[in-house]
C-alpha cells in the first residue's frame, strides 16, 4: 500500500542558509522547486545519496501556513511524505481503522491526504499518489518504459535502476554478482 518514504520536509525561516548548508555539507543535489503564491510558500526538493529526498519549505508571505509553525523556531521537520500507488486504498484503510485525515485532494497530477500530528504520534503525515506527469522538471521526470537497463562490460555489467523519485541508481556488478542476481531473479519467477 505504501511504496516508499518519498521525502522528509523541513520548514525553515532562512531558506538560502538552509539550501547552502545541505548543498555544501551533504552534497544535496537540487531538484524541482516551485513557489505557490496562493499558499504563500516555496518548496524545493533535493536528492541526497542515491535515492533519499529532502524538501525545504519556507514562507513567502505573512499569510503562509508556515508562519505559525516557524513562529518560535528557526526550522524543523514539518512533515513526512509517504508515497502510494492507490490513494483510495489508503483512504479506505484509514477509514476502516478509524484514523482521521484531512485535506483529501484527488486529481490526475497529484492526489494527497494528511494525517494530523495529534493522530500520528507527533508528526504530520502526507500521503501522496503522484500522477505520471507530476515530476515535470528535468532531471526528475519519471521514466517512461523500462525501469531497468543493463550494459555489458569487460568484467561484468552496469545495472541501472530508475527510482520513482527521479534518481538513477547505478550498480557495477562483477560476473559472480551477475550470476547471483540471475539466480535470484529466476527464483522470483517461481
Amino acid at each position: 500500500m505504501i511504496s516508499r518514504i518519498d521525502h522528509v520536509s523541513l520548514a525553515v525561516r532562512d531558506y538560502e542558509a538552509a539550501k547552502a548548508f545541505f548543498e555544501k555539507a551533504f552534497d544535496a543535489v537540487s531538484g524541482a522547486a516551485m513557489e505557490d503564491s496562493n499558499l504563500q510558500y516555496l518548496w524545493h526538493m533535493f536528492t541526497l545519496g542515491d535515492m533519499s529526498r529532502l524538501e525545504l519549505i519556507t514562507p513567502t508571505g505573512d499569510k503562509s501556513f508556515l508562519t505559525n509553525f516557524l513562529k518560535e523556531r528557526a526550522g524543523g521537520v514539518h512533515h513526512i511524505t509517504l508515497e502510494t500507488d492507490d490513494i483510495q486504498k489508503v483512504k479506505d484503510r484509514l477509514d476502516v481503522n478509524n484514523v482521521p485525515y484531512f485535506g483529501f485532494n484527488e486529481n490526475e497530477i497529484w492526489s494527497e491526504l494528511f494525517v494530523h500530528p495529534k493522530d500520528a504520534f507527533g508528526v504530520l503525515i502526507q500521503i501522496e499518489e503522484p500522477g505520471p506527469d507530476y515530476h515535470v522538471v528535468e532531471p526528475v521526470k519519471r521514466a517512461e518504459g523500462k525501469r531497468v537497463k543493463v550494459a555489458s562490460g569487460k568484467h561484468g555489467c552496469e545495472l541501472q535502476i530508475h527510482h520513482p523519485g527521479g534518481v538513477e541508481l547505478t550498480l557495477n556488478l562483477d560476473k559472480e554478482e551477475m550470476r547471483d542476481l540471475i539466480h535470484d531473479l529466476e527464483d522470483g519467477l517461481q
